[in-house]
């Protein structure tokens, strides 16, 4: 996963697309959004769990992506699952078209987050993971940490 720089502030992330796909490529994006989405995005409240990318007329789209009414709005407020176009350069989206007629590629959303107060979103291109490539992450995660306790508890030891 990548660290922050200095001027991002992470909203959401969606951990259960690491652990669903496996991850291709990664690409940052912008969104076009309401004045109370992003107001409701400053309370750091939003969902990117069930969302997902698509590409229609040439344009990008997130769809099902959640974010939750502003509690402040009035008759104004928005939907909180509509779709929401995507701001990318014609080039990466036609490169991101192509790739997806591919069988088994996708677009999901990995993180939602300010980049000096403008909201991006990262999208990746992700292949779905079969179940043992799901249990062999696990198993590889667990090794690792208790690789990371073993050497802790050695360097307790030894001072």
């Amino acid at each position: 996963m990548s660290k922050q720089t200095p001027g991002e502030k992470l909203i959401a992330s969606n951990k259960k697309a690491r652990h669903e796909y496996h991850i291709l490529d990664t690409y940052e994006a912008g969104m076009v959004l309401t004045g109370s989405e992003v107001k409701s995005l400053r309370e750091g409240r939003a969902s990117l769990t069930d969302g997902y990318v698509f590409i229609e007329n040439g344009e990008a789209w997130l769809d099902a992506a959640y974010i939750p009414e502003y509690l402040n709005g009035t008759w104004t407020n928005h939907v909180p699952r509509r779709k929401r176009k995507l701001l990318l350069h014609r080039h990466e989206i036609a490169k991101l078209w192509q790739k997806t007629r591919d069988s088994g590629v996708t677009i999901v959303p990995l993180k939602l987050y300010f980049l000096d107060g403008r909201v991006k979103v990262e999208i990746a291109l992700a292949r779905g993971k079969k179940e043992y490539d799901k249990r062999q992450t696990i198993r590889e995660r667990q090794d690792k940490l208790e690789a990371e306790r073993a050497m802790r508890s050695r360097n307790r030891l030894g001072e």
